[in-house]
């Protein structure tokens, strides 16, 4: 059974590999098959090769992954503890829900400004404005998952004298894990686009701040290798949470997603 668990988590993962890399190669051959000004859309080679040249890219990397994995971070924090709230007080639930989703119904490049004049510039300002995006994927599955613990154990444990933590130690935590990490795959993606925004929007640093910056001369390449970085920074992250939820939910209680 082992074997064949291993058997399958590597054609997977070579199969994931693979079509990265034909995703690479088509793009380089409609490049040099297509004559495409390098101006418009650079080579994977040129891409590559732009690491090399003058631009701060060590230390807009670390800003935008500081922005990425702060707001992400205070994100899982005040989803899962807002919604062990919720599931404790439903009353509380009854009247916070509705606004916790009108808030989020306002789009994050309107109030970015706004965050900005409270917050001023920086990596916090970003990393709010990335809590404020992917924050609510995680609170909505959280809730849900605590709804969907059978209330008969509940109210066993609650026999026994388990006071509510307890409770959410032993029975509801371990019992909503699945949807919790279901939600956090989704808020990643959603913390990298907040970051992002708030970089495009008003920041002196970053890897958003610099595209705008190479944008003027228009260096595709740069913009092209900075793009990546900011995917990678997003992968690097998927897989920590990737890992943890390998590590701590049961393989037929998870949400596949790779």
């Amino acid at each position: 059974m082992t074997a064949k668990i291993g058997a399958e988590t590597a054609w997977r993962w070579s199969a994931i590999i693979g079509v990265h890399l034909a995703v690479v190669l088509i793009w380089y051959l409609v490049v040099k098959l297509g004559d495409i000004p390098k101006f418009v859309i650079a080579s994977p080679y040129a891409t590559l090769m732009s690491l090399f040249d003058t631009y701060p890219w060590f230390d807009n990397t670390v800003v935008t992954t500081i922005e990425i994995f702060g707001g992400y971070f205070l994100a899982v924090v005040v989803g899962v503890g807002l919604a062990l709230v919720f599931s404790w007080f439903r009353t509380v639930e009854t009247l916070l829900m509705p606004l916790v989703v009108s808030l989020n119904m306002i789009p994050k490049v309107a109030l970015g400004p706004l965050i900005i004049v409270w917050f001023d510039y920086g990596p916090m300002t970003n990393a709010v404005i990335a809590f404020s995006i992917s924050f609510l994927p995680i609170l909505i599955t959280t809730a849900r998952g605590l709804r969907e613990i059978e209330p008969d154990l509940i109210d066993l444990v609650k026999t026994l004298r388990a006071t509510r933590w307890q409770v959410f130690v032993k029975i509801q935590l371990p019992g909503s894990l699945p949807y919790i990490f279901s939600g956090m795959k989704v808020a990643v993606v959603l913390a990298v686009a907040g970051a992002v925004v708030g970089e495009f929007i008003a920041s002196d640093s970053g890897l958003a701040y610099l595209i705008g910056q190479v944008q003027v001369t228009l260096d595709t390449a740069a913009m092209m290798m900075a793009v990546l970085l900011i995917t990678l920074v997003g992968v690097a992250l998927y897989l920590i949470v990737l890992i943890m939820e390998r590590i701590l939910v049961v393989r037929d209680a998870r949400v596949e997603t790779v």
